[in-house]
């Protein structure tokens, strides 16, 4: 028999006990007077006089210690909002509740009632009067010493480790604060909050391959969706010049440190403006969001310091290759010079690919991973930017834009594509590519076409992978970190083995 086990035999028989005694070990509420960070704010410097003279308190939380000395006892209960000690004594609490509190478990959810006061160690206390046990817990919390380490129980098991590892618990509090102030920065800029279909009849407004599930009612196959970007411009169209969403999105793909198959965006758009427009504003919103969430505009990440301080870099997608890669600037022009480009270093590529796939395969393999600060990348080829306006001085790019931080892609926007027959023309020939294999080519939505028919005006879009900033700004290593319940693999049975690595993903922006 397993520890845990014999933990657990052990905790149920006090159940069973506590419950042939009369005692509910899952009543239905407690009044709670303060938060417990509350009090220790508010009275934490506050002198035993001071103490005396208030009325008593009520708080409740998941005891973490307990530690007994006969007739009286000491343990800490943890809120969401802090810690505090309590002491129960026999005196105090009488014969029956004393027994109940000495066969409490550390785990188990407690009410308590009483007066504040400081030990001779200084340490604010309640002083028990009336006690209640408000959830038994079942399952042993782990080891105060060497907590929760394991990566994968960490993950898979995230409501143990919120209790077992504080930082892992401010992370997530610290993501809350980010988005909260991205809608704070949107709102007092007149953007308008919207909400677009998570299934979708015709996927869209990304190059992914999605998840497809069946409505039965209607029998027909929908798909979750992999941007929303199709639905925010159909709002513009309809007037609603200015939209955002905070969205989450699905794709088939693989898993890696900064892929999930289910992450949160920023998406954005914004009538009469390009995408320059759209560089300055990221500047503000960026700067804004992580002096707000971290205190200053700069952040060390995996060792490295990063500032947000604006004005940021802004390279050419060819003038980081030759920057960036070391690459000439005869060698980015011709499908010829990347690829000899690509064979002198060593990176493998597709004797398919024309001069538009090489050169955005060469900057993921020699350039993303050198954009340690902000950096916006620029000037994208138009072939494999479907949805971008063109540069009207050289078609062959589009008005479009990449920011990198820390060698990681955090945003994509550009100038959205207006006319309705260039943009058949694009979703046609995305169409064929699809048709010849390419599994995460566009389809033709024959619906945006028709409103864009009605009119789109000059428009400016942008989404921001939410994940990978919060990974940013909390110095989190991997997008498992920053995100509650990641998606794993099955559990392994006994005997079995974990499934196989899964194939990483392509960008989540």
């Amino acid at each position: 028999m397993d520890e845990i086990t014999t933990f657990m035999r052990e905790r149920l028989q006090k159940l069973d006990e506590l419950a042939g005694e009369g005692v509910d070990p899952f009543p239905s509420s407690f009044r709670v007077s303060h938060p417990i960070g509350d009090l220790i704010a508010a009275h934490g410097g506050s002198d035993e006089a001071a103490l005396a003279g208030l009325p008593e308190v009520a708080v409740a939380g998941r005891m973490l210690s307990l530690r007994g000395h006969g007739k009286a006892s000491f343990a800490h209960l943890q809120d969401r909002t802090g810690k505090i000690q309590i002491y129960v004594r026999l005196d105090n609490v009488g014969e029956s509740a004393y027994a109940l509190f000495k066969r409490l478990d550390v785990g188990d959810f407690l009410g308590v009632e009483g007066r504040l006061f400081r030990t001779k160690t200084g340490e604010i206390t309640v002083q028990v009067a009336r006690l209640t046990l408000l959830a038994k817990s079942l399952r042993p919390l782990p080891d105060k010493w060497h907590g929760l380490s394991d990566v994968e129980v960490r993950y898979r098991q995230r409501y143990v480790d919120l209790i077992a590892n504080a930082p892992v618990a401010e992370t997530f509090r610290r993501r809350a604060r980010i988005i909260a102030e991205m809608r704070r920065f949107f709102d007092a800029r007149g953007f308008l909050e919207v909400e677009t279909p998570m299934m979708q009849s015709i996927p869209g407004g990304a190059t992914a391959r999605p998840f497809i599930t069946h409505h039965n009612a209607l029998d027909m196959d929908l798909y979750l969706r992999i941007a929303p970007e199709l639905y925010l411009k159909r709002c513009v169209v309809g007037g609603l010049e200015r939209v955002y969403e905070i969205n989450r999105n699905f794709r088939n793909e693989g898993l890696s440190t900064h892929h999930n198959p289910e992450f949160t965006m920023l998406e954005f758009y914004q009538a009469y403006a390009n995408y320059q427009d759209l560089m300055v504003l990221t500047e503000e919103l960026l700067s804004q969001v992580v002096r707000v969430a971290c205190g200053s505009d700069r952040v060390t990440f995996q060792g490295q310091e990063i500032s947000f301080a604006p004005p940021w870099r802004r390279l050419s997608v060819e003038e980081a290759l030759a920057e960036l890669g070391g690459l000439s600037a005869e060698e980015v022009k011709t499908a010829e010079g990347l690829r000899h480009a690509a064979e002198t270093r060593g990176i493998p590529v597709n004797p398919a690919w024309g001069w538009a796939k090489l050169l955005m395969e060469l900057f993921e393999a020699v350039g993303e991973g050198k954009c340690i600060q902000p950096t916006f990348i620029t000037d994208f080829p138009a072939e494999l930017s479907p949805l971008a306006k063109a540069r009207s001085d050289d078609p062959r790019f589009v008005q479009r834009f990449e920011l990198y931080i820390a060698g990681m892609e955090v945003a994509n926007a550009y100038t959205e594509l207006n006319d309705p027959r260039e943009q058949r023309r694009r979703f046609e020939a995305q169409a064929k590519a699809r048709e010849a294999g390419d599994e995460e080519a566009q389809y033709v939505d024959e619906d945006f076409l028709r409103a864009l028919e009605y009119g789109l005006p000059p428009t400016a879009g942008e989404g921001i992978g939410i994940d990978r900033l919060v990974m940013l700004l909390t110095d989190s290593p991997s997008i498992r970190d920053v995100i509650l319940f990641p998606l794993l693999r099955p559990e392994a049975r006994s005997g079995e083995s974990p499934s196989a690595p899964a194939k990483p993903a392509a960008p989540q922006v």
